[in-house]
Order: C-alpha cells, then sequence, then structure tokens
C-alpha cells in the first residue's frame, strides 16, 4: 500500500478485555493489528474485522509487525500487583498465574475467524525474559521495574544500517519518594536468535525458555513517568525512538508526554543518576522542546501511549483510545510532520 493511499481514520471497537494497547501495521498485505489487553484483533486497513485471539490470562502490550517473518510481536506479562489482578477479575480466572515477563510471536497468517485461543489453536509462541523477571523479583523492584510494555524492531546503537533488533522497555512504577527509578530501561536482542527460544505457552504451567541475558541494556534519563514507557516506535527517517509514557509526577522533571531516543549515537557507560552503578546510557534526541532546568528534552504531543506507527515520508498513525456501550475501542488517525505544531505532527 503507498502512502497516498493510506486511510486516513480507522475506527475498531466493541472489546471487553481492555482497553487498546498498541497497534501494527502489515503494509505490503494491508493488515492493521490491534493489542487489547488480553486480545489481539486483525483488521483489513478500514477496520472490518478479520479474527481475533483471546485466551491471555495477562498483559500484552506494545505490538510490531516484523517483516522478516510475517508475525506479530509483543509485551506479555504475567504480575500479581493490581494491574495483574485487575486483568484476572475482568476475565473471570480463578486459577492463579505465576509472575512472568514475555516476548510473543503471533503466527498472523493463521488468523481468519474471531475468538480464536492463543494456546489451543497454535497461534502464538512465547520467549521469557529472565533479565525482566529478576529485576522486578529483587528487593523494592530495581530500577523501579514494574515488567514491560513497549516494543520496536530498530538497528544497535550508533549503527545505521544494521539488523533490525527486538527492543524491549521496562514498565516503571511512578513512586515520587525514590531516586532510582528517573531513567527508562531498554533491552536489546537479536530477533533471530530469539526466535530460537520460542514454544508455545501453557498458561498454567509457563516455561522458562529464554535468553541468560540480553544483547543489551539501556538506560536513559527522562526523570520519573507513570509506569514507563508505553509504546516504542523506532522512526528509520529521524533515526530515534519514539518513546510514548504516561505523565510522571515528579515537579522537578518536565514530565513530557513523549521523549526522543536517539539511535545514532553509540551508548556512554558512565554514573547513573540515583543509583549506585554505572549503566550504559542512551541520549535523548535533539528533538522537541527543551526543559531548561533539567535539559531533557520531550514533547507534550498528546497521543502515542496507546499506539503508534511510523510509516516513512513523515507520516504516522497515532491510536486514540474510547469507550461505549460495546467496550473498548481504537481510532486511528493518519499524522504528517509539520515543524510549527505540537510535537511536530498534525493530523491529515
Amino acid at each position: 500500500m503507498k502512502n497516498h493511499q493510506l486511510p486516513r481514520h480507522i475506527r475498531v471497537s466493541g472489546y471487553r478485555g481492555g482497553h487498546v494497547q498498541g497497534i501494527a501495521v502489515d503494509r505490503a498485505r494491508e493488515f492493521m493489528y490491534f493489542s487489547f489487553t488480553t486480545t489481539l484483533v486483525k483488521t483489513d486497513m478500514s477496520g472490518r474485522v478479520i479474527g481475533s485471539v483471546g485466551g491471555l490470562a495477562g498483559h500484552l502490550g506494545c505490538i510490531a509487525y516484523r517483516e522478516e517473518d510475517g508475525r506479530v510481536w509483543g509485551s506479555l506479562e504475567y504480575k500479581h500487583d493490581s494491574i495483574g489482578k485487575e486483568i484476572l477479575n475482568r476475565i473471570e480466572r480463578e486459577e492463579d498465574v505465576r509472575d512472568g515477563f514475555y516476548i510473543v510471536m503471533f503466527d498472523v497468517d493463521k488468523i481468519d475467524r474471531i475468538d480464536m485461543d492463543a494456546e489451543s489453536d497454535g497461534i502464538m509462541r512465547a520467549v521469557y525474559l529472565r533479565e525482566v523477571c529478576e529485576d522486578y523479583a529483587a528487593e523494592g523492584h530495581r530500577y523501579g521495574c514494574s515488567g514491560i510494555d513497549g516494543v520496536t524492531f530498530a538497528p544497535a546503537p550508533g549503527v545505521t544500517n544494521g539488523a533490525q533488533d527486538l527492543y524491549v522497555a521496562y514498565g516503571i512504577y511512578g513512586d515520587t519518594s525514590r531516586r532510582d527509578n528517573d531513567h527508562q530501561v531498554l533491552l536489546r536482542y537479536h530477533a533471530d536468535a530469539l526466535l530460537r527460544y520460542a514454544a508455545p505457552l501453557d498458561q498454567n504451567n509457563m516455561h522458562n525458555e529464554g535468553p541468560t541475558h540480553p544483547d543489551g541494556k539501556y538506560f536513559v534519563y527522562t526523570g520519573n513517568t507513570c509506569y514507563g514507557i508505553q509504546n516504542l516506535e523506532y522512526d528509520a527517517a529521524r533515526g530515534h525512538m519514539m518513546a510514548a509514557v504516561y505523565r510522571g509526577e515528579k515537579p522537578q522533571f518536565p514530565n513530557y508526554a513523549m521523549y526522543f531516543i536517539d539511535c545514532t549515537r553509540p551508548p556512554v557507560r558512565v554514573p547513573l543518576a540515583g543509583l549506585d552503578e554505572e549503566g550504559d546510557t542512551l541520549c535523548l534526541a535533539d528533538f522537541g522542546e527543551r526543559d531548561e532546568s533539567s535539559g531533557i528534552r520531550g514533547s507534550n504531543f498528546p497521543l502515542g501511549a496507546t499506539g503508534m506507527i511510523a510509516l516513512g515520508d513523515g507520516l504516522y498513525y497515532f491510536s486514540k483510545k474510547f469507550r461505549d456501550d460495546d467496550g473498548h475501542g481504537s481510532d486511528v488517525y493518519l499524522y504528517e510532520e509539520n515543524e510549527g505544531a505540537v510535537g511536530g505532527l498534525t493530523p491529515i
């Protein structure tokens, strides 16, 4: 599908498993994908539903389409905090599910009807993320780790023409009394290597198949946010990752709604603010607004936390959640670059 043929508005609604968490697109075959917390939905580019996959007792977050294997990848977390308990109550599942954090891959070619099951229909495979589990389980939740959410594919930092690796962003608890939760945390994995671990997920007996360590672990100083990076999207034209968040509440920070992580520069190992350790840090791009007191850059652009796609040629899709009598829905709008607008973007 060429850019001039892209629809300006796509609407999908009627889902009760949770609000929209992320969107993805297969431009070649003209399919859209929506994550509604416990359900993955497949539509055509007009929003007509082709099929859906449920049966998840965890939180399916940000999603991304990978052209190399024709799968939709996403973050999936199982935990016993307020978010996890709300999900189990919503789907009326009585069985206990242990804590676990996974990257999942959906064989979307198999999605051809409504209400398919991620387990029994053989659509989803999962990779266990040991690094996340260890940080989450550490006393006090190391780095404020509340799990995972944002995912995208991008080259290794400082590599302009390298392979597209998978990045997954931590959720970060928004505790305003802490000083050790003011970084965003990103893990990088070689995507093809992850596929070697991918296995079906039995939610009653979840596996631990996954790499011992990530291929990179990076820190980005933004100030605290409410639950970290909700959506992550690599913008190849600009050379940065767009990181949409729920605004933080610490008054010493600008608390932007979106940050832009520079992918053109390699990481620098430095002492981490608020932590008694060093880490590989990525810098924010010279883009958007700049807060003079902290030096932090970002944007007050209000969309992106529930889904965004960089389409190329200065075009973007952003999801806006809504709820009506039928359940949760998503309005997806087409935006274009506009240097004079908030976030440099305006709707078409």
